[in-house]
């Protein structure tokens, strides 16, 4: 999600850049442009001494200046603390049984889990990384599989060992999992 809101907003940037560049440069070039044109020739100036006071006295002008300057702040730190935001899990909040809970850490849990992914019957290599939220985690694993093993297999008892384990061991109600399936590269057997 967040990748798609970064590359629609620098696509908008970009976009309002371009348009507001060409605007200036086309007539600042000499070429003749259409009557509806912001900007006339290389003398015009981008804004006037009229255009600049034109609304000054009027009573909607600043809160509506202020109110858009504050909209587009707000919008910049939610981007850019999206940005900072990890997005791998630290820690999983695990019922301990006394109502307080305890803390896993997200990389202890990931680790297990690897283990007993690689551990599996046909599997080359295995990497787990947990994301969500601490009470609810979400496990994202990539399988490399070795070429002799069907992938439905392979998932299913992935599903039921490893992520099944973990899940009855952190006490979680649920452990949803993306699996994405590789195959190994192999050289041609030969026959003889």
């Amino acid at each position: 999600m967040l990748r798609v809101v970064n590359r629609v907003l620098l696509g908008l940037a970009g976009l309002a850049l371009l348009c507001a560049g060409a605007a200036v440069l086309v007539p600042g070039t000499g070429l003749s442009v259409p009557s509806w044109w912001p900007y006339y020739g290389p003398r015009d100036v981008l804004l006037s001494a009229a255009d600049r006071d034109r609304w000054r006295d009027e009573s909607w002008w600043w809160p509506t200046v202020i109110a858009v300057l504050a909209v587009a702040v707000l919008l910049a730190l939610w981007w850019l603390f999206a940005q900072l935001r990890r997005s791998r899990l630290t820690e999983v909040l695990v019922d301990s049984g006394d109502g307080a809970g305890a803390l896993l850490r997200g990389r202890a849990l990931e680790d297990v889990m690897e283990g007993e992914a690689q551990a599996l019957e046909g599997v080359a290599r295995a990497s787990v990384t947990l994301k969500g939220r601490r009470s609810t985690p979400e496990a994202r694993v990539n399988l490399l599989l070795e070429p002799h093993v069907a992938p439905g297999e392979a998932l299913t008892r992935l599903t039921d060992e490893a992520v099944g384990q973990a899940r009855e061991s952190a006490g979680l109600a649920a452990l949803p999992a993306e699996v994405r399936l590789r195959a190994a590269k192999h050289g041609a057997q030969r026959v003889s």
